[in-house]
């Protein structure tokens, strides 16, 4: 299979699985070509490996056909209306079986529904059981439909995919969010001049416990600092705003008398184009581990004198 008919079936899947949101509009598209073309019968049809899908139509009841028995098959080959007159005289069709059949079909005039990348899905055709000719004025109009139609399924493919996204990024929120409010390490995230961007729940928490205060959106976060760590804490934040992450360890004590060994992290903030815009600070208590470590160094130690 050439790989242009492998993408265009590519195409046809994704239509297939539209929800059409202008149900309304495209029935009235198939109903106005079987009006002006002044046949009985009219199809809005996708066709991929071995069927044709009839989506919309007046004047027949079928939903689907084999490929290969179809006169869209041939239509959606070309760009512009493929018309046959009379079947009986047109040997691609003399023996078809909507030809010979009870369908009795002798005029067919099709033109493909074009994508704007240029895949053919499949055609808006009409079909009579006796032979004619299209005028210019009707073969024209025929195109004309035929393009509004695949605006109107452009615009729900469009739709659809934008719905998807809008989920993915609802999904990711969540996530984020859940991870963010579930953790017991303090996160913040601040703007280029240290001011409150967001901050989760264990940052909430500590700030009212050690300082006696709430943390406010827009708020400085130097305010929060001791003037002994004020200068240090800016300058690691400058460091991030450079675009180089900083990390380390380190033990503070609080007006409470509280004494905290804390593991953090300053990394620059970025938006969707790569831009700093910030620092995402975090700050997470390794106080258990370091008294651990200690113990197990004093223990080492003793041993060693014993030793």
């Amino acid at each position: 299979m050439l790989s242009k008919e492998i993408e265009r079936l590519q195409a046809v899947n994704r239509f297939l699985k539209l929800e059409f949101s202008k149900e309304k509009e495209l029935q009235e598209i198939v109903e106005l070509a079987a009006k002006i073309c002044e046949t009985p019968v009219a199809l809005l049809t996708f066709i991929d490996e071995s069927t044709q899908h009839i989506k919309f139509s007046i004047g027949t009841n079928a939903k689907s056909a084999s490929r290969e028995d179809t006169f869209c098959n041939y239509a959606i080959t070309g760009h512009e209306v493929m018309i046959v007159p009379d079947t009986l005289k047109d040997v691609r069709f003399a023996n078809n079986p909507f030809v010979t059949g009870d369908a009795g079909i002798r005029f067919y005039a099709g033109t493909p529904v074009t994508t704007q990348d240029g895949y053919n899905l499949g055609s808006l055709c009409v079909f009579d059981q006796k032979a004619k000719e299209l005028t210019d004025m009707q073969q024209q109009m025929l195109e004309i439909l035929s393009k509004q139609a695949i605006h109107l399924l452009e615009f729900d493919a469009s739709l659809r995919i934008l719905k998807e996204q809008f989920v993915q990024v609802q999904e990711s929120a969540i996530k984020l969010q859940s991870f963010f409010e579930s953790s017991s390490a303090c996160h913040l995230l601040l703007n280029k001049k240290l001011e409150v961007i967001a901050f989760n729940k264990a940052a909430e928490r500590f700030a009212e416990k050690n300082y006696d205060a709430r943390l406010n959106i827009g708020i400085r976060i130097t305010d929060f600092i001791h003037p002994e760590h004020v200068g240090a804490f800016k300058d690691n934040c400058q460091i991030a705003l450079s675009g180089i992450p900083v990390e380390l360890e380190r033990n503070l004590t609080y007006q409470n008398g509280q004494n905290i060994w804390w593991a953090l992290i300053y990394e620059p903030a970025r938006n969707p184009d790569g831009e700093i815009i910030g620092i995402s600070y975090n700050a997470t208590d390794i106080t258990r581990r370091i008294e651990q470590e200690q113990k197990v160094w004093a223990q080492n130690e003793s041993l060693r004198r014993i030793a």
